[in-house]
């Protein structure tokens, strides 16, 4: 047996490198040769330690997968599993599509070929360009709207101005004073629902810096019973952001936690990187992921999937911008926020494709402090 000659080098292992589902290669003990960078994301271990291991000792001895294995061996032709539940060794489980080929290419060659693609990726991939696409329609749709609003309240605030001039009583102005006023109030309104329109000025930035610096602001306003914790992954290299973009998106996400806290909770700013990873129908080859975690009631599921929308929020007192705000902010870098909730837990993923090669693609130098 010499499975090693059907390794992939050169242009194949480019090709292999760059999917964004998982290839993995077993020989006929069953024992790990090849495994490619989606494959160590989807099972959260490097490539290093997972290599030499038999199938038995990466799955467990009930899994569809093991049999579907087993089988192969057995078999001259592919076999295709649909919706295999697939544990995995960080505990997590997800349902996968996976296709099992023998490799026989060569007399005396053997294997199997170990094709792995999880539903909950393409469910994922398929829920943010809808969510991508509505948002780009309600945008259209407001700056439409804001256009008819903004032109009659300019009209409405002139008229105001010269009927201002010509009371003769200083108690009549009070009343065209309040006209202004709240003609000046509904555009800027109108402007929060616009959100931003400045240009972002990117440059080269150390991410955890600008956490550390949003987590010192919070931590001054920070209510006794509410504590923030941080787990970040010192590998992740620099971002190419606006700094105060940056800042203004993740400390609305961070603020919109404290005020779901009340004044008792926990929140974790996590980082970590992910490779091949896609955003909306975009692939990037890495992407800097920034999670906000915190342990509140929970977001009502009815909201979850408008919660980014103006004018949503979940508290009476809410202008629910801040959410809309953030996401046109990180919009703007290529990015997308996304949130998943439950009772106890509530996440916000921060996703900013980063660029491999930079000349600022150094490691960070923030103390990583992990939550308890």
């Amino acid at each position: 047996m010499n499975v090693e000659s059907n390794l992939p080098t050169g242009l194949h292992q480019r090709i292999l490198d760059n999917l964004s589902h998982a290839v993995l290669m077993f020989d006929t003990t069953l024992r790990l040769v090849f495994i490619n960078p989606a494959g160590e994301m989807l099972f959260a271990i490097s490539a290093s330690r997972l290599l030499g291991l038999s199938a038995e000792d990466i799955l467990p001895g009930g899994s569809p997968l093991l049999a579907a294995l087993k089988r192969g061996l057995q078999s001259s032709h592919p076999i295709t599993e649909y919706e295999v539940q697939l544990s995995l060794p960080n505990q997590h489980t997800l349902i996968t599509d996976c296709t099992v080929t023998p490799l026989d290419t060569h007399p005396g060659d053997a294997g199997l070929l170990v094709e792995l693609r999880p539903l909950d990726h393409q469910r994922r991939v398929a829920r943010e360009e809808q969510q991508i696409a509505r948002q780009q329609t309600f945008r259209t749709l407001v700056r439409g709207l804001a256009h008819e609003i903004k032109n009659p309240l300019g009209g409405l605030r002139g008229a105001a101005q010269l009927l201002e001039r010509e009371l003769p009583a200083a108690e009549l102005k009070e009343y065209t004073a309040i006209i202004i006023g709240e003609a000046d109030r509904l555009r800027n309104l109108v402007d929060h629902l616009l959100g931003p329109n400045t240009i972002a000025h990117k440059e080269s930035l150390n991410i955890h810096q600008v956490l550390e610096h949003i987590r010192q602001l919070v931590s001054t306003e920070l209510p006794a019973g509410i504590h923030i914790h941080t787990d970040y992954d010192p590998s992740i290299p620099h971002i190419t952001g606006d700094r105060d973009q940056l800042i203004q998106a993740v400390l609305n996400v961070v603020r919109n936690a404290v005020q779901a806290l009340e004044d008792n909770g926990e929140i974790t700013l996590r980082t970590r990187a992910r490779r091949q990873f896609t955003i909306g129908s975009r692939q990037h080859r890495l992407v800097c992921q920034i999670s906000i975690i915190d342990n509140g009631p929970g977001i009502p599921e009815k909201l979850v999937e408008n919660i980014f929308f103006p004018m949503v929020s979940g508290r009476a007192d809410g202008t629910g911008l801040g959410l809309s705000i953030a996401q046109s902010l990180i919009n703007q870098h290529d990015g997308l926020i996304t949130c998943e909730s439950r009772p106890g837990h509530t996440r916000f993923c921060l996703l900013l494709p980063l660029e491999q090669g930079s000349p600022s693609a150094e490691k960070t130098t923030v103390t990583e402090r992990n939550p308890p």
